[in-house]
C-alpha cells in the first residue's frame, strides 16, 4: 500500500471492506490526537463506547488511560492514539489475525504520517502486531525495543487493569519509563 495523506487514509479506512468487521461496526475508529506527537499509543481495537462515538479510548479504559497520562505529566492532547483494528470486533472479542492483517497497513501509514519517536503498545494484541507475534505481555512488558529509529514499549491495556487492579502499579512503572524516554528526546 502506497503512503497516503491523512485525509485520504481516513476515507480509505471509512470505506474499507477488507474484513467482516466492516459489516458489524457502527463507526470506524480511525485515531486521534496530536499529528506531530512524539508518543503514539496503540490499542487492540474499539470497544462499545468507541464504536458508538467513533473515537478511540473514550470508555472506562480511556478514562483510566487519561489518568495514567496525567500521572506522569502528559496530556491526551499531546499524544496520538490509535488501534490495531479500526472497527469493533463483535462482543469485544480479540481481533482475528486476518482482521489484524487487513488493518495493519493503515496503522503503518498512520505511524509514517505521525512519525512518533515512541510507540506504546497497550496490551498483548497490539504488542503481537507491532513488536513480535510471540510477545508475552506478562513477561515482556516494560522492555524497550527499537525499529527504524522508533522506541517501542508495551504495557498492560487499561481494560486489563480495570479487570485486575494489581496491574496498575507495573503499568505506571512503564508509563514512568515512557516519560523518562520522552524527556531524553526533548
Amino acid at each position: 500500500m502506497a503512503l497516503l495523506p491523512l485525509k485520504e487514509l481516513y476515507l480509505e479506512c471509512l470505506h474499507c471492506t477488507k474484513c467482516d468487521l466492516s459489516k458489524t461496526k457502527t463507526n470506524m475508529v480511525f485515531g486521534e490526537g496530536n499529528l506531530r506527537a512524539k508518543v503514539m499509543f496503540v490499542g487492540e481495537g474499539p470497544g462499545r463506547d468507541e464504536d458508538l462515538q467513533g473515537r478511540p479510548f473514550v470508555g472506562r479504559a480511556g478514562q483510566l488511560l487519561n489518568k495514567m497520562l496525567e500521572e506522569v505529566g502528559l496530556k491526551r492532547e499531546e499524544v496520538y492514539i490509535a488501534n490495531v483494528v479500526k472497527c469493533r470486533p463483535p462482543n469485544n472479542r480479540v481481533p482475528l489475525q486476518s482482521e489484524i492483517d487487513a488493518c495493519l497497513p493503515y496503522l503503518r501509514n498512520q505511524v509514517a504520517i505521525i512519525a512518533p519517536k515512541i510507540i506504546v503498545c497497550l496490551g498483548a494484541t497490539a504488542a503481537k502486531a507491532i513488536i513480535d507475534k510471540n510477545f508475552k505481555i506478562t513477561t515482556m512488558r516494560g522492555q524497550w525495543f527499537e525499529r527504524k529509529g522508533v522506541k517501542i514499549i508495551a504495557t498492560y491495556h487499561p481494560a486489563a487493569i480495570l479487570r485486575d487492579p494489581e496491574k496498575l502499579e507495573p503499568a505506571m512503572e512503564d508509563f514512568k519509563k515512557i516519560k523518562e524516554e520522552l524527556n531524553k528526546l526533548l
